[in-house]
């Protein structure tokens, strides 16, 4: 998939699935519009509702169109590298991570984790309409499944590596309430996770001059008044810099670890393996219902528009016109002003290619007011488990989020510069059912136990 300006199709073409089918049955790739069936839509037939049902041994219902799209959406590759973390992939660094994760000592007040809202019983999201740590927030807790996979992180993108995403939530106060300081002391406290630090990042620095090494303290942009300002603003460059190292280097650990948060192995990557492998037991993993529901996700409900291949998102920002509450939140043009002055973007010097891969990422987002609310597409891999739905938690089921999309009844009006693909996609109650199953199709949480707990011990022993 290839990246667009602000989150604008290129053109059609830019979807990978449409572009293959396209090669293999000689089907325009022109876009459906709202009343148009879908190219690789094929006329009711047996294998389509309104026709004969399909014999109990014919695991297959799809049309051979239908069957060349699906094998583009699995199965789905090893997550990129991230060249701005070495220690990404490290096995170390990742049981660092983990228990850094589950523990609640790097909050300010000492009770919160991220795994207080990222909880792996509720799909490593919080269950909530709307997140509450320290306090209150405005927006949805977006779950960490398969978060190695992309190239923005949280609602806005405001952030552009795993690690530095990691880091903002210690920081803000409505979040972890703490500061840097603080988690550096915290670690300095404990012998073991110093050790666990150590055999992945080198030596620890001494911060026990609690005269150069305050208790608390970071940078507090707008508010030079505020008690963690004047602490962080009286140390020496030099201190803050090894602060800042070992900062990071719990946001390096911490991604690590969420980059095994993967969900690859659903039913309907099990059928889409049958299909290759001419495997009717495999071809049985998804019923006939969720293949008629993946046919209407391709075609009819134009959903691939957004939520494109095996990772069912293209990575990119969209109004989603779902209704909101009071005001206007700003999503992507607020975001990319963020990120550009983000000290620790992909371009600085925390990242460990000397930020050649941000220089030339962060070349291509560009902040419009013109067009506000926009927000980051998420996966639906694992949908099933993460409800509610939308940056404002705005739909409670699947089901909901199916028949808004239907009807796009109480929708926000558009503005002047919105996108026009989002159209009604006037599907019918069988056919939101069958969709429903496709969604529910694409659970997989084989997720080993051992990555859903705090490791006994940050070091392997």
């Amino acid at each position: 998939m290839t990246g667009r300006a602000r989150g604008r199709p290129s053109g059609w073409l830019a979807l990978s699935g449409l572009t293959l089918v396209s090669i293999l049955t000689g089907l325009a790739p022109s876009l459906p519009g709202p009343s148009t069936p879908a190219p690789w839509a094929a006329a009711p037939t047996a294998q389509h509702p309104g026709a004969t049902p399909p014999a109990e041994d014919d695991a297959v219902v799809l049309t051979p169109a239908e069957v060349a799209l699906a094998l583009e959406f699995s199965p789905l590759p090893a997550p990129p590298p991230d060249p701005t973390n070495a220690v990404a992939d490290d096995p170390a660094a990742a049981r660092l991570g983990q228990a850094l994760f589950f523990d609640p000592r790097l909050s300010g007040p000492g009770n919160i984790a991220c795994a207080s809202c990222h909880d792996p019983a509720l799909g490593f999201a919080d269950g909530r309409r709307l997140a509450k740590a320290v306090a209150h927030h405005p927006r949805h807790t977006q779950s960490l499944w398969n978060v190695a996979y992309n190239r923005w992180f949280f609602w806005d993108g405001r952030k552009d590596t795993l690690w530095s995403q990691a880091l903002a939530p210690f920081e803000d106060p409505r979040e972890h309430g703490g500061s840097r300081l603080q988690i550096v002391h915290t670690l300095a406290a404990d012998d073991v996770l110093v050790r666990a630090y150590e055999g992945v990042f080198g030596a620890f620095p001494d911060v026990s001059d609690h005269d150069r090494f305050p208790a608390a303290g970071r940078p507090v942009p707008g508010d030079e008044a505020h008690p963690h300002a004047l602490a962080w603003n009286r140390m020496t460059p030099e201190d803050r810099a090894a602060v800042d190292t070992v900062f990071v280097g719990v946001g390096k650990a911490i991604a690590a670890y969420e980059r095994r948060l993967i969900s690859r192995r659903a039913p309907f990557d099990v059928f889409v393996e049958g299909l290759r492998e001419d495997d009717p037991a495999k071809q049985r993993a998804l019923s006939a219902s969720a293949q008629r529901g993946f046919a209407l996700f391709a075609g009819k409900g134009r959903c691939l528009l957004c939520h494109d291949g095996p990772n069912f998102t293209d990575l990119e920002f969209h109004s989603n016109r779902v209704p909101t509450g009071e005001g206007v939140d700003p999503g992507r043009a607020l975001g990319v002003l963020r990120l550009l002055d983000d000290p620790f973007n992909s371009s600085s010097v925390f990242a460990d290619d000397g930020g050649a891969s941000g220089r030339a990422k962060l070349a291509l987002p560009a902040a419009s007011w013109e067009v506000p609310g926009e927000f980051k597409t998420p996966t639906l891999r694992n949908v099933a488990t993460t409800a509610p739905y939308m940056h404002e938690g705005q739909l409670q089921t699947l089901a909901e989020v199916i028949e808004f999309y239907s009807t796009l009844e109480r929708a926000a009006a558009p503005g002047p510069h919105a996108e026009t693909i989002l159209v009604p996609a006037g599907l019918t109650a069988a056919e939101q059912a069958d969709l429903l199953a496709f969604l529910e199709a694409l659970t997989d949480e084989s997720l080993p136990q051992a990555l859903r707990r705090a490791p006994e011990s940050p070091i392997r022993r």
